[in-house]
């Protein structure tokens, strides 16, 4: 069977995670990558599911009256003025660090 070469750019860390499950599968990339095309093709679509995440409704800014809305935001500047919220830049040093860990 002739084969075709295929040039993608992905993010490396994604790529890296994807490899380290894929070997543990003992698929090789471009097996996964044959694969998914394949079932592309078969289906006449993604197979599997593509949704954005869905957001709590006390979280959603489009569900909230306007009161609310502005409650809301009060109630974030008074944690902000009372030190009652994490420091923003060791907020996301710590996810990086338990983003590795679980990786």
């Amino acid at each position: 069977m002739e084969k075709t070469t295929l040039t993608l750019r992905v993010n490396p860390a994604v790529k890296e995670r994807a490899e380290k499950v894929l070997s543990q599968l003992g698929i090789p990339m471009s097996t996964a990558i044959n694969m998914y095309l394949n079932q592309t093709s078969l289906t006449d679509g993604i197979s599997f599911s593509i949704s954005l995440p869905k957001t709590p409704a006390s979280m959603n800014a489009d569900l909230m009256i306007l009161e609310e809305f502005y409650q809301k935001l009060e109630k974030g500047y008074d944690d902000i003025a009372a030190g009652s919220v994490p420091n923003a830049a060791k907020a996301f040093l710590n996810s990086k660090k338990i983003i590795e860990i679980n990786t």
